[in-house]
């Protein structure tokens, strides 16, 4: 069964609490149980990593080489300041999708650049939850087939 890794970062814990006018009132708790569900359908196998601190979402791409087909990233605020994380996705060479509840490209100014999406395959924004079953749909097709 192909393995897929949804990571997530700083403070996707706190869906349902923080800015709810932008992300809605489903909590974390939402979001992994519909992403379990979803992968369940499409025949995945799903895990879930989520950190608010830059090192240990490397050490999860890290540690994803050779365990994992391919990665859904959430890198949340980390999205436009780390080259780390992109290091990281670059250095493992494993499938990933970029993903955001909001449509970045409609906020701030800051908001617009996005270091990790040279190292994905695809970026999905403003689709809220089902961007995630997206991601994992473009990410079967795209390891099984070899098409985006």
């Amino acid at each position: 069964m192909m393995k897929i890794l949804v990571i997530n970062g700083p403070n996707i814990n706190m869906l349902g609490i923080r800015e709810k006018n932008i992300y809605g009132t489903e909590t974390y708790e939402d979001l992994l149980n519909y992403c379990k569900e979803e992968a369940d359908k499409l025949g995945l196998e799903v895990s879930f990593f989520q950190s608010n601190h830059e090192g240990a979402l490397v050490d999860a791409i890290q540690e994803a080489y050779g365990k994992i087909d391919g990665i859904v990233i959430n890198p949340a605020a980390y999205t436009h300041t780390s080259v780390a994380i992109l290091d990281a996705m670059k250095a493992v060479s494993v499938p990933a999708v970029e993903v955001h509840i909001s449509d970045v490209s409609s906020r701030e100014d800051f908001r617009q650049i996005s270091y990790v999406r040279q190292a994905c395959i695809k970026t999905i924004a403003g689709h809220g939850f089902a961007g995630y079953k997206e991601a994992m749909e473009v990410l079967k097709e795209y390891i099984t087939k070899g098409i985006l």
